[in-house]
């Protein structure tokens, strides 16, 4: 597996990015378990926690295609900085507002300023790889990597802040990742020399989500979102009430864990099938491989569980980006893949909301039937609408 991989970074200037992108991402892993463990633990709710988190995916799902664009006319030096202070500003008043027992609406209004400011560096640094290696087979290797990182990201990143807020002290989780996210974002803007070039002012009205295959996407990246936000929370109480609260950062690092694993392997392959066909049987699988966690009520088996329900994870989102970069314009194309992140953040902000309420209205095992509903939501829309992602008759060397 390791094979494709080797001289991928070896370019000037890639080690410095893709370092510099992964731990400024690092939030993404961290900020929805974090607040979730710092309001329920403050305040007892896991309905109000849900909701902060909820929050702060929403306003992150709103903002991201903003900032895209804002990155694709101005460039990513100039928007990260200011984004990134801001952001660090905001989750320092978040977590002072908790702490200080302000009221509740100080909780959502401050997570909001965090959402907003949170930029989608994950699309920043793909498009670094396009620009890179657009049009060449190494480009699917790359975001399979992309896509690895990503789950390394959730692998260690759910179990760091769990440990941290749990065995440490309530604040400490989020505070490594406010300082994950400030250095690697400054050190990303700082590495001109591999940014995209800045592109000429758009018409008027152009935006990605007008192009049905984007749509698509969006819709169904939404339904997945929903799965990823309900899980986290959901598992936070199921490991609660077995009486193990501090084990569901490890549970939720074993759904990202299968993940990661077959992210490296599917990043391997020279793939034969189409974009379209491996995108639909991914979703297939994963829909597949939801239903065990239903009939769970064991903590370990629940980690077997989780790990083989994340095997589809990495290569939905390899293929989906990959369909991205090419069926929008490169002028649009952070943008394009900024709306990717946001329907994701769209759909983790539901699924936390409902996650919350259902966990305690009927239990967190019965809870995960809407995790599942979600999925086959997905399966639905996405082989449903499949004729819309359609490539050119000339497929890009990156396809294969």
């Amino acid at each position: 597996m390791v094979g494709p991989y080797r001289g991928l970074f070896n370019g000037p200037g890639v080690k410095g990015f893709v370092l510099a992108g992964f731990f400024g991402r690092m939030p993404m892993s961290m900020l929805g378990i974090g607040i979730v463990l710092l309001v329920q633990g403050l305040t007892g709710s896991f309905a109000l926690a849900g909701a902060v988190s909820g929050v702060c995916s929403v306003a992150f799902a709103v903002a991201a295609p903003l900032s895209g664009r804002l990155t694709d006319r101005f460039g990513q030096g100039r928007v990260i900085v200011p984004f990134a202070v801001i952001n660090a500003i905001a989750l320092v008043a978040l977590m002072a507002s908790a702490g200080l027992r302000l009221p509740e609406w100080t909780l959502y209004a401050t997570a909001l300023l965090v959402g907003a400011t949170s930029l989608s560096l994950g699309s920043m640094v793909r498009a670094r790889w396009s620009h890179l290696h657009g049009g060449s087979a190494k480009l699917h290797t790359a975001f399979a990597f992309e896509s690895v990182a990503d789950e390394v990201i959730f692998v260690t990143g759910p179990a760091l802040v769990t440990v941290l807020a749990t065995a440490v002290n309530l604040y400490a989780g989020l505070t490594v990742a406010l300082v994950a996210m400030f250095a690697g974002s400054i050190a990303l803007a700082l590495q001109r020399r591999t940014q995209p070039p800045v592109q000429p002012v758009r018409a008027a009205g152009g935006t990605p989500i007008l192009i049905p295959g984007i749509a698509l996407l969006s819709c169904v990246y939404l339904s997945l979102g929903a799965v990823f936000g309900s899980v986290d929370l959901i598992t936070v109480a199921f490991a609660d009430a077995h009486g193990v609260k501090g084990a569901s950062g490890f549970l939720l690092a074993a759904f990202a864990g299968g993940s990661m694993v077959s992210g490296l392997w599917f990043g391997s392959r020279h793939w034969r099938i189409s974009l379209r066909g491996r995108f639909v049987r991914a979703l297939g699988v994963f829909g597949v491989g939801l239903l065990p966690i239903m009939f769970v009520g064991d903590v370990r088996v629940m980690a077997i569980a989780l790990f083989v329900a994340g095997l589809a994870i990495s290569p939905t989102l390899i293929t989906g980006f990959s369909l991205t970069e090419r069926l929008v314009p490169p002028s649009l194309l952070t943008e394009g893949m900024a709306w990717i992140s946001t329907s994701i953040g769209f759909g983790v902000a539901i699924g936390a909301w409902a996650g919350g309420r259902l966990t305690e209205l009927v239990g967190a095992s019965n809870a995960y039937g809407f995790s599942l509903a979600c999925a086959l939501l997905a399966v639905v829309v996405g082989v449903g609408g499949s004729g819309l992602l359609r490539l050119p008759e000339a497929p890009s060397p990156a396809e294969s």
